[in-house]
């Protein structure tokens, strides 16, 4: 089972997320984030069989003075898988990066999932994950009209094992 470590938003400013979800449901057999029991996020590393403690240490390390964070969305993009991935896309943040170069200053970036790496990295919110092919083309519409604008803050860090989702430690961020 994989491992990632995540910023997580516990508040009522996840409410935009959470209407993305239901709108982009529609194009899924199956609601795909609402079954996760879990919340809106930004994964910021994905690991395959790595030592569970070593995660929780970073995560200690990266997040234990760490105040919330506030990242700003803007419009929906999409990545073309098995499945096609809808997710909210935020605007360029200096926090946000400095966050994900510091998990890979802690951990060998070579350890993550190449997608996660530093260079490969696209920050992302996911709304969708599996919107099935014969449903991609109306999805992708429904992405390029959606120019919805919001902001998230992201009150908490965890270290989880899915699927399903497992959280195996998890901080709050102190409040701005």
């Amino acid at each position: 089972m994989p491992y990632g470590i995540s910023l997580k938003c516990l508040n009522e400013t996840a409410s935009p997320v959470f209407k993305l979800w239901d709108e982009a449901a529609a194009f899924e057999e199956k609601a795909s984030m609402r079954v996760l029991n879990y919340p809106p996020h930004l994964t910021l590393g994905v690991y395959q069989a790595f030592d569970a403690d070593r995660l929780g240490e970073a995560l200690e390390g990266i997040f234990r003075t760490r105040s919330t964070v506030t990242v700003a969305f803007s419009g929906i993009g999409y990545f073309q898988n098995e499945f096609l991935v809808l997710w909210a896309r935020p605007i360029p943040d200096g926090a946000l990066l400095q966050l994900h170069a510091a998990l890979h200053r802690m951990i060998d970036p070579t350890f993550c999932h190449e997608h996660y790496r530093p260079g490969n990295w696209a920050p992302h919110c996911t709304i969708a994950a599996k919107v099935p092919k014969a449903k991609s083309a109306a999805a992708i519409k429904w992405a390029n009209k959606n120019s919805m604008q919001f902001s998230v803050n992201f009150d908490a860090a965890d270290c989880v094992r899915f699927p399903p989702v497992e959280i195996l430690s998890e901080i709050r961020l102190a409040p701005r």
